[in-house]
């Protein structure tokens, strides 16, 4: 009796985890807004180009967020709830930020579960490509409704120059959103 009632346990904990795990493994991403934490201009944009043309390209409704700001301001514009009401009027309820993680390999997936305005507020550090580097990692957080959804991390290694960085990028970028996003 003992015996059973740890299997028992123990089988509904594996279920248990592998059911959360799926939930958050599977975004069923339908539209986004997509927002670069870049420093650089010419880095913000390349990187909101670039997702928002994949994302497009797989189905699903994306918008730049240049395209809602003027160049130059501050992204944390996002977060104010006019701005809130007219994207939700163009019909997107989901926000993708992505942003350079570092240079090396050895990144893993936080554990932290920030808001969407701390999130959005957190600086970036690390432009889009730095001179005598062979691997970049992305971040991607995607929120709803102010909490996080979703959380990625993507490594781009063997890079030379900025051009390889987004063709890397983009290849391995369609690829997740194909098995985890869509």
């Amino acid at each position: 009796m003992k015996y059973s009632l740890i299997l028992f346990a123990t089988l509904f904990v594996l279920i248990a985890q592998n059911k959360i795990h799926s939930q958050t493994t599977m975004l069923r991403l339908k539209n986004v807004l997509v927002i670069g934490q870049l420093d650089k201009p010419e880095d913000r944009y390349s990187m909101e180009i670039n997702v928002t043309e994949i994302f497009t390209d797989l189905g699903i409704k994306a918008i730049p967020s240049l395209n809602m700001l003027k160049l130059g301001t501050d992204a944390t514009l996002i977060a104010t709830d006019s701005m809130k009401q007219v994207i939700t009027a163009k019909g997107i309820d989901t926000y993708l930020l992505v942003s350079v993680r570092g240079y090396d390999k050895i990144f893993k997936a936080t554990s932290m579960n920030d808001d969407f305005n701390t999130a959005l507020g957190a600086g970036n550090l690390f432009p889009l490509y730095r001179e005598e580097i062979v691997s970049v990692s992305f971040e991607f957080k995607f929120f709803r409704n102010g909490a996080m959804v979703q959380y990625d991390i993507i490594k781009c290694g063997n890079v030379s120059n900025r051009d390889a960085v987004i063709k890397k990028l983009r290849k391995q970028l369609r690829k997740i959103a194909l098995k985890k996003w869509k």
